[in-house]
């Protein structure tokens, strides 16, 4: 017997006959929350737990949250920490192009060397900003929770 398939080609359904759709079954939040939980638990990741009406991931005992804190010393230190995370990042996608170019030989030796000399350059900066702001290298890794950490 020949029938169409998905992408419109003749082919063999070898006896079986057209598949019957199904119907969509309703789900529930709680349903999606208990599927959520499982498969969590398949991965070996943490689970999740209610804060208020927010749901973070679980965190070791004794290791809390970091949340916000509106104080002006601690806002300031929470900026600069954000913008040079920002500028770490793309500082580091920079220099993966530049060695992608430089492979692909596609950057003269002037401009290897002008590039090479203005990441350095942006790297101390990023440092030198970081330690007045009692930052190190590592307080620039934003954890993405379920992703993992950017850096």
């Amino acid at each position: 017997m020949k029938t169409r398939g998905r992408n419109g080609t003749k082919g063999r359904t070898g006896g079986r006959g057209r598949k019957k759709p199904v119907a969509a079954a309703p789900v529930t939040a709680a349903d999606l929350r208990v599927l959520r939980a499982q498969i969590e638990k398949r991965l070996g990741r943490s689970a999740t737990v209610a804060v208020g009406k927010q749901r973070t991931a679980a965190r070791k005992k004794g290791s809390a949250p970091m949340r916000w804190n509106p104080e002006p010393e601690d806002v300031q230190k929470s900026v600069a920490q954000l913008v040079l995370t920002i500028v770490e990042f793309l500082r580091r996608l920079m220099e993966r192009q530049a060695i992608r170019r430089m492979e692909q030989k596609t950057l003269t030796k002037k401009e290897v060397e002008a590039v090479g000399a203005a990441l350095m350059t942006l790297e101390q900066t990023v440092r030198d900003i970081g330690e007045k702001f009692g930052l190190t290298p590592e307080d620039l890794n934003l954890d993405l929770g379920p992703l993992g950490t950017l850096m």
